[in-house]
């Protein structure tokens, strides 16, 4: 039973212990009263024994029936709760969020913001990237994502295709024009590279380097095309007196000589049965070496120098381009064009059909222009164009891999390799000092020829072959160095 005194105190004392044993006398009171009363106050509350144990029983290790994780380094921070409707609950949906929001990371844990209808999902957390973060060379963000992985990062993108950026040869050739009108380079089927060099014409073959000269026109003219017969067997030449030549390259043998045209000619092209020509004189001849004629028909159009002709793979469509920045399109069976493109601003030499889609042409335009061109020759839509930002002197289909490859002029000197349709550019590739005015391609499609002003035929590799299609390497099929054509 409660005394009186110790209700009044609101001390709830053990029996036998007044307040009297619990005041202490701090005036000054000897030192032997002084720890006599801390030793009662030792004895008589159990409590105090923890507070008071000797420094070597602090050493000791507390035990507790509660453990208490400490989540400074938890990065609770990365966590929050999906701001979204439960499909379980219609309203009171937003406060049940909150307060467990609350429960979870404390009151002063971010700020609920109810977000708008998402589909059903039963996770309730969701982890957020944490950008400050240290970044892994593998990490998302480096990989173009922006938040998690997915099937297209974990599989990397192709390496672009490598093309070696130097000459795996180069051939000193004298006296090779620096014309634009002019086209002085043609590489057969049969392996043999043919090259105007002044009045002369050699042949190189590549298998063996061997250089053997065709044909010495005379002081009084001079070499301004060649052309191979698509069997390889047969060239043909233009002359700067209007003259065309056709000679057996096996035998060194003139075959036949015709006439017809007024003034030089600057480009010639094979089908099947028939030998086109264009001239200065601003016409186009057509020449059938089974009749006797000089000429079969010619083709007007073109209002200035005639410096481009190619013939479709079908034989089917001639196209011409000229001095007067048209772009022509002629078929067997008429004497007038039947597209007349207009497009380019300058001379149009370059043009090349595609051997991979038919009634598909590419041109280039000159100085002027410095775009190529594709067109639908079936309805005579331009399809796409781009600005290469130089004079477009030659182009040429890769029959392996559905790319072109271009050579260009003022004032850059570069040859560029490009995909199609997207246009994307492979490779550009520069070592002439002058315009790039000569190409021809290898008959395995995988070496192209580039001539110049600057006297040197170079020998790149830029296109795989045909089965692997994997990226060419500088071996190439002729000896590293340079040498002479003649």
């Amino acid at each position: 039973m409660d005394t009186p005194s110790r209700r009044k105190s609101g001390l709830n004392l053990p029996a036998g212990m007044n307040e009297t044993s619990l005041r202490l006398e701090t005036s000054a009171a000897p030192a032997s009263a002084l720890s006599s009363s801390f030793r009662s106050i030792s004895i008589s509350s159990p409590r105090m024994i923890s507070s008071l144990t000797s420094p070597s029983s602090s050493k000791s290790s507390i035990c507790s029936d509660r453990f208490i994780p400490c989540r400074s380094s938890s990065r609770l921070h990365l966590f929050g709760l999906m701001d979204k409707e439960s499909p379980a609950k219609e309203g009171g949906n937003e406060v049940y969020s909150r307060i467990l929001r609350s429960e979870l990371f404390g009151p002063d844990f971010g700020s609920f913001s109810p977000a708008g209808p998402m589909s059903p999902n039963r996770n309730l957390l969701r982890f957020k990237t944490e950008h400050s973060a240290p970044s892994s060379p593998y990490s998302p963000s480096l990989l173009g994502q922006d938040s998690g992985f997915s099937s297209e990062a974990s599989t990397p993108p192709k390496p672009p295709r490598k093309v070696p950026k130097t000459p795996h040869k180069v051939l000193d050739a004298p006296s090779l024009q620096d014309d634009f009108y002019l086209n002085l380079v043609d590489w057969s089927s049969q392996n043999v590279l043919a090259v105007g060099l002044g009045t002369c014409v050699y042949l190189w073959t590549a298998s063996n380097s061997k250089v053997t000269k065709l044909c010495d026109l005379g002081p009084n003219d001079s070499v301004c095309a060649v052309q191979w017969t698509r069997e390889g067997s047969y060239t043909s030449i233009g002359t700067s007196l209007g003259k065309v030549q056709v000679w057996d390259g096996t035998q060194c043998k003139r075959v036949r000589t015709m006439a017809g045209h007024q003034t030089r000619t600057g480009v010639l092209a094979w089908n099947s049965r028939t030998l086109s020509s264009g001239s200065r004189d601003r016409n186009i001849l057509q020449h059938d070496l089974r009749v006797s004629s000089d000429y079969v028909s010619k083709l007007v159009g073109h209002k200035s120098e005639v410096c481009g002709l190619k013939w479709s793979h079908d034989d089917r469509e001639l196209a011409s381009g000229g001095n007067d920045n048209q772009l022509l399109v002629w078929n067997q069976h008429s004497q007038q064009p039947v597209l007349k493109l207009t497009e380019h601003t300058a001379a149009v030499k370059a043009i090349a059909w595609s051997p991979h889609q038919s009634n598909l042409l590419a041109s280039g335009g000159g100085t002027a222009d410095r775009c190529i061109r594709f067109w639908n020759t079936t309805n005579g839509h331009q399809l796409n164009h781009i600005d290469t930002g130089s004079q477009v002197c030659n182009l040429s289909w890769s029959k392996n891999v559905n790319e072109l490859v271009s050579t260009h002029g003022y004032s850059q000197n570069q040859i560029m390799v490009w995909k199609y349709p997207s246009m994307a550019k492979v490779a550009t590739l520069t070592g002439h000092s002058l315009r790039v005015l000569y190409l021809a391609m290898s008959p395995d499609g995988q070496t192209i020829v580039t001539g110049a002003g600057d006297e040197t035929l170079r020998f790149w590799n830029v296109f795989p072959s045909v089965k692997t299609q994997t990226p060419v390497k500088d071996t190439g099929l002729m000896s590293l160095g340079r040498t002479y054509i003649r």
